[in-house]
């Protein structure tokens, strides 16, 4: 049997796609908003089209931003559960920071570190969407409070600061830490091997469930 037959689908297309999106509508804001943070990085909005432009586009894209964070409440919510096995794993973190996998409890679809990076975003993407809206008609919202511009200004810096922080780490263990991690949310396929070693508890089901289910005709 090849490697390719012996895989095992660990993302459907859809949720491939729903990952890949909701990256590429994070940046866009990522980037315009350092703009408007610091003149330091007033370049970045230069570059994508002038400070108007950026200016304009910045919290439509940020409402697709929140939209993908809600698809992904949905599509994922159920498996983001934190479980006793979570708390285990969470437990003997320092032998995944040291890279020693083999002594870690055995976990499911997604490991701990997996599940905190996300409850973050959708935290923090949730303030982003409500300081944004305050910030984007600051005339509607806040004109008999001028606190309420103030409270929204502090809230959507320290979300996006938040956010920055759990995406850098995620670039990073996703591509450097975890080998395999960055192409099963290409290909949307892992090994046996690598499933086994890195999320046994979900192995296990898919494989048990593999066993149940009869042979095409």
């Amino acid at each position: 049997m090849t490697e390719s037959r012996a895989a095992i689908r660990r993302y459907t297309m859809a949720e491939r796609l729903g990952h890949w999106f909701a990256a590429f509508v994070y940046i866009y804001p990522l980037l315009t908003g350092l703009a408007f943070y610091s003149p330091h990085f007033f370049w970045l909005a230069v570059m994508l089209g002038g400070g108007p432009t950026s200016r304009f586009w910045h919290p439509w894209v940020g409402l697709l931003f929140a939209a993908s964070l809600l698809w992904m409440l949905g599509e994922w919510g159920a498996d983001m559960r934190i479980t006793d096995a979570d708390r285990q794993w969470e437990k003997a973190i320092n032998h995944y920071i040291r890279n020693e996998d083999d002594q870690l409890p055995p976990v499911g679809r997604f490991n701990y570190g997996q599940k905190v990076f996300y409850w973050v975003m959708l935290f923090a993407g949730t303030m982003l969407l409500f300081s944004g809206l305050v910030l984007w008609f600051p005339e509607v919202l806040a004109r008999q409070a001028h606190w309420l511009l103030l409270l929204a200004i502090f809230v959507h810096v320290g979300a996006a600061l938040i956010s920055i922080g759990a995406f850098i780490i995620h670039v990073y263990m996703g591509t450097a830490m975890v080998r395999g991690g960055f192409t099963s949310i290409v290909r949307g396929e892992v090994s046996p091997a690598w499933a086994k070693e890195h999320h046994r508890l979900w192995y296990d089901r898919v494989t048990q469930q593999a066993a149940q289910t009869p042979p095409k005709s």
